[in-house]
């Protein structure tokens, strides 16, 4: 097998809940209320829908699809959620530091010190401490943001080892997503990947978004099964593949080796499309650079500095989507792809 080429899970569509639009001849973010199914071909008019889009959202109320049923493709949380700190060079769209947030691996002059060096002459990596993108001056020169993958299949799809992959910078979204993964990992005794699960769109408010509601992805069991219902079909289904010489613990292991096979993971090929939604131009300051960020409606400010704060104007879309959360200091960077 080649080496220095990271051989991710096989994807057969994305998952988005925001999509790229030309203007000016750049591709800008732009928000979505909802979830959005493509293929991996895209065309002038942007990324072509994935026929199952159109079957969910026949099903959805409003014809907006905000809940997709699926099933991990692994037991192992960090196999079905790939998250790390990144730096791309924005001329090349070439990674320049990836870490999680105790080692990290840098791009790097070979002439430079301090690590250890790997690669051709001229260039190589070096492995250096984390301190992620907030302590790290490198990470703060050249932007970088978390960044995470998750790979699911979607209810519907004829391809058994083939994934849709929802790609995103919001810290909304991973945190949520690692926690449920590990949640759901020990309640079922490591059999997530035959747990009936669903991704449902959430919304909360944050200070940063001016309390205009924030859009995420979240992990949850699917309506109208319980806890108990759920994992006793993921043992049951365990048993099931058990029986039939289905090695899941060995797809684990083959994943692992094919992931570690390579430095970087994303391909030269998908690069540009993750650089434009990393980096967009023209940058756009504070909360409202989110893909998932809806822009706030605020009333002018008063002239007098004494007068009532500004009101901003409630979104009929945040009860459909379940409680928001006011004062949280995160929110939903651009990237969800």
């Amino acid at each position: 097998m080649i080496k220095g080429l990271a051989i991710t899970p096989p994807v057969i569509g994305r998952i988005s809940i925001g999509h790229l639009v030309e203007k000016n001849g750049k591709y800008l973010p732009e928000k979505d209320d909802c979830f959005t199914l493509t293929t991996q071909v895209q065309g002038k008019e942007g990324w072509l829908l994935h026929p199952l889009h159109q079957v969910l959202v026949e099903n959805s109320p409003n014809n907006k699809i905000r809940a997709i049923a699926i099933k991990l493709l692994f037991n192992d949380s960090d196999l079905n959620l790939r998250a790390e700190f990144s730096a791309f060079d924005r001329q090349t769209g070439r990674p320049l530091c990836v870490g999680d947030g105790e080692t990290a691996k840098r791009v790097t002059n070979l002439r430079s010190t301090g690590g250890a060096s790997t690669g051709n002459a001229g260039e190589g990596t070096e492995e250096l401490s984390c301190p992620g993108p907030e302590r790290c001056l490198f990470g703060k020169e050249k932007g970088c943001k978390l960044y995470g993958r998750l790979n699911v299949q979607v209810d519907g799809q004829q391809d058994e080892l083939g994934s849709f992959m929802f790609r995103t910078t919001g810290y909304n979204s991973v945190r949520t997503l690692a926690a449920r993964l590990a949640y759901f990992h020990a309640v079922s005794n490591g059999l997530s990947r035959f747990l009936p699960l669903q991704l449902k769109l959430r919304a909360k408010s944050t200070t940063q978004s001016y309390r205009a509601p924030v859009y995420y992805v979240d992990l949850t069991l699917r309506d109208d099964d319980s806890l108990v219902n759920a994992v006793a079909k993921a043992h049951a289904e365990a048993q099931q593949f058990a029986e039939a010489g289905i090695n899941i613990a060995q797809l684990e292991h083959t994943a692992r080796q094919l992931l570690a096979n390579g430095q970087f993971e994303d391909s030269s090929e998908e690069l540009p499309q993750v650089l434009a939604e990393f980096y967009p131009e023209p940058e756009i300051e504070g909360a409202s650079a989110s893909a998932q960020t809806q822009p706030a409606v605020v009333t002018p400010k008063p002239a007098n500095p004494k007068a009532t704060p500004p009101v901003v104007r409630s979104s009929p879309i945040t009860d459909r989507l379940g409680p928001s959360t006011a004062g949280e200091n995160s929110h939903e960077p651009i990237l969800n792809h």
